[in-house]
């Protein structure tokens, strides 16, 4: 009688276990905070810096300077700002510090010209243009 039952009690044994599993219940729990930048100050000293170097330009102090503001009130008003708006004063015054009056393109081109004419002249090449 036990072997009839066997082949049958083993698979309602692997079915129950089966669903077991799926239906076993989902855990949750809280997730820790994200540790604060230890730097932060440091980084923020650095942004302040920066754009204080932006300032102290001479465009970007006239151009203040026709909007009516001292460069004591744009101090106070720069220590008034949040994190976020130093840091993207920051990005906006790497942009103004990257421009330039375009006199290193000319140059390059410049020396690249020289070098072509150079090497057709050692080669004893000639350029005519009609």
């Amino acid at each position: 009688m036990f072997s009839r039952l066997r082949n049958p009690l083993l698979a309602l044994m692997v079915i129950l276990h089966l669903l077991n599993f799926l239906t076993a219940p989902a855990t949750a729990g809280m997730v820790g905070a994200l540790a604060s930048n230890p730097d932060a100050g440091m980084i923020k000293a650095e942004e302040l810096s920066r754009i204080q170097r932006v300032l102290e330009t001479q465009i970007v102090k006239s151009q203040l300077e026709a909007y009516g503001l001292t460069s004591e009130e744009t101090r106070e008003r720069l220590q008034g700002l949040s994190d976020d708006q130093i840091h993207l004063l920051a990005q906006a015054s790497d942009r103004v510090l990257a421009g330039g009056d375009g006199g290193g393109v000319v140059v390059a081109i410049l020396v690249i010209i020289l070098l072509v004419l150079l090497i057709l002249y050692v080669q004893n090449k000639k350029i005519i243009v009609k």
